[in-house]
């Protein structure tokens, strides 16, 4: 139990390295939450401080999620008395998801982060590469024909969560796969809130169906 405690912390401090916010400090002082729509994340840097910025922090907070799952939950820790088969099983989910929790409320940036996202993607490439072809083909569908990538986040965790539970996935990975989605979404409410008042903005070099509206 004491191995899962210290494995979760330690994930969420990783997590709490904001890609953003740690390029904007280098390149200056830089705070992308007062920039654009004020989110921490890859989509807002691509809107406000471009392509090379956003790729950067897409790798930085897609790394992390990785590491966590793909390295920290089966690390040996010094000192740390290894938990038992039954709480091991436990160590990707408790990872994945303070992972995340430290990149949506980051302890070194006053606890306001990104939406977790790019960090889940990298959860699931640690979990298993291939649970990410349902969230990207979900994730560019949605995009496709509605144009509102905070909308494609949200299906795409929630075909994570359909994947794992419609597969022999074991109780802790399905448990992830709900938390995860839920966290999300819980994320995205603003982004919900300006769909609904019809003010959200879309992707519109990957919005097709909205070239083909402006044609006609």
């Amino acid at each position: 139990m004491s191995e899962l405690l210290i494995k979760g912390a330690l994930a969420y401090l990783l997590g709490s390295i904001v890609g953003s916010l740690l390029i904007g400090r280098l390149a200056g002082g830089v705070d992308i939450r007062s920039l654009g729509s004020g989110n921490a994340g890859a989509t807002n840097a691509l809107r406000t401080l471009g392509k090379k910025v956003a790729f950067c922090v897409f790798v930085i907070d897609v790394a992390k999620g990785w590491i966590a799952t793909g390295w920290l939950v089966f690390a040996t820790l010094p000192a740390v008395a290894a938990a038992s088969p039954e709480w091991r099983a436990w160590g990707t989910p408790v990872c994945g998801l303070a992972v995340m929790l430290g990149h949506v409320y980051p302890v070194w940036y006053g606890f306001r982060g990104g939406k977790g996202m790019a960090t889940l993607v990298g959860a699931v490439l640690g979990v298993s590469p291939w649970l990410l072809l349902p969230m990207i083909v979900t994730w560019l569908a949605t995009v496709v024909i509605s144009g509102f990538v905070g909308l494609a986040s949200i299906l795409a965790s929630c075909a994570l969560a359909v994947a794992l539970a419609v597969t022999s996935a074991a109780a802790p990975l399905r448990a992830f796969g709900i938390a995860a989605a839920l966290l999300v979404l819980f994320t995205h409410r603003s982004n919900i809130a300006r769909m609904r008042a019809g003010t959200e903005s879309r992707a519109r070099r990957l919005w097709l169906l909205g070239r083909r509206t402006g044609q006609a």
